[in-house]
């Protein structure tokens, strides 16, 4: 399953993933291989990644929307919160 995470200004994550945890309007929530479709809003919070290697990541936004479509998540962030 692939992956994007992108603001206005940049392409913030990209790649192959197992899992990715989204901060939901309604409460966090997984997105797994073929997941069925779906967009929701996201609040601010952490979305968290497993790749296929195993490697944990994450990155905090401000809010924005995740679109889930043929084991392709794309999320179009507000903003990136640093840490």
């Amino acid at each position: 399953m692939k992956i994007e995470v992108i603001t206005p200004d940049k392409k913030v994550l990209s790649g192959d993933v197992e899992l990715t945890t989204l901060p939901g309007a309604n409460g966090s929530f997984q997105v797994l291989r073929n997941h069925a479709d779906l967009i929701s809003a996201l609040e601010k919070g952490k979305i968290s990644v497993k790749s296929t290697a195993g490697v944990a990541q994450s990155v905090i936004i401000s809010g924005g929307v995740v679109e889930v479509l043929d084991n392709k998540i794309i999320v179009l962030a507000e903003s990136v919160i640093e840490d």
